[in-house]
């Protein structure tokens, strides 16, 4: 029997468990991208792109497909999407598991400003005139035109809207993950003062932070949102590969 999986992805998690479950005779996977990166990398599994319609578009889809199980590997600031996740696997009662990420912790030589929000970090940042990284994708430049005296270098997947960028903004349109090694050449040719970022946590993006420690530049952290309540987590691909041959033997056993 196999076991039919809906995995909802985007990040270096669900690569992983996509790459993880390739020919496994006991899995029928397939992964969703949410659409938000204009060109996903290909997946080595079947793959979906788009949303389904909130959580109850969500639960439809799953009845309809017939899955055994649904894992939520989205990023920790899919606040909606795991929120739909959550209801969709409560109203049709699946196999749900949730991987959530350790989030980063300040080490020994960091100068971190923990904030709650985007417009936090604008103020952060402080009203004299600094040479800003923004690493926060292109949903949230916004609220950072209200601080038009910095000099900005947006670094994301695709390049953002120009309606959305920051006045005196470049766009640095780069995919990860980074080198500790490139990282530090780009915050130096720069001449970046303060870095702005989201705690997502994980290794793909983590190099910004120790070179911004060897170079003593600041940073400014926003807060993960507070995740909804679920019964069972994974904190990395490998965990949820073990979840889900657990799932496998159970049901050959029952």
């Amino acid at each position: 029997m196999t076991i039919k999986t809906l995995i909802l992805g985007g990040t270096t998690e669900a690569s992983a468990l996509a790459l993880a479950v390739q020919g496994d005779a006991r899995f029928d996977p397939l992964l969703s991208y949410a659409g938000a990166t204009r060109a996903p990398r290909p997946a080595p599994i079947p793959w979906r792109v788009g949303g389904f319609g909130g959580a109850a578009g969500l639960a439809t889809f799953l009845r309809d497909g017939e899955f055994d199980a649904l894992i939520d590997a989205t990023h920790p600031f899919a606040s909606q999407m795991k929120r739909h996740a959550v209801a969709a696997a409560q109203l049709t009662g699946i196999a749900f598991l949730a991987i959530n990420r350790p989030a980063w912790t300040p080490q020994t030589g960091d100068n971190w400003a923990m904030v709650p929000n985007m417009q936090a970090a604008c103020l952060a940042i402080g009203a004299e005139a600094r040479r800003v990284l923004l690493t926060i994708g292109q949903k949230d430049l916004a609220a950072f035109r209200a601080a038009p005296q910095h000099a900005y270098l947006v670094r994301s997947v695709d390049p953002p809207a120009p309606e959305s960028m920051p006045s005196n903004a470049t766009s640095l349109p780069l995919r990860g993950p980074f080198r500790l090694e490139d990282e530090l050449v780009l915050l130096t040719q720069n001449r970046i003062e303060v870095i702005v970022t989201k705690n997502s946590g994980g290794s793909a993006t983590e190099p910004k932070l120790e070179a911004a420690r060897r170079l003593g530049i600041r940073i400014v952290m926003v807060e993960r949102p507070i995740p909804p309540d679920w019964q069972t987590t994974a904190r990395d691909a490998g965990e949820a590969l073990a979840w889900l041959h657990h799932l496998a033997a159970t049901k050959r056993g029952a």
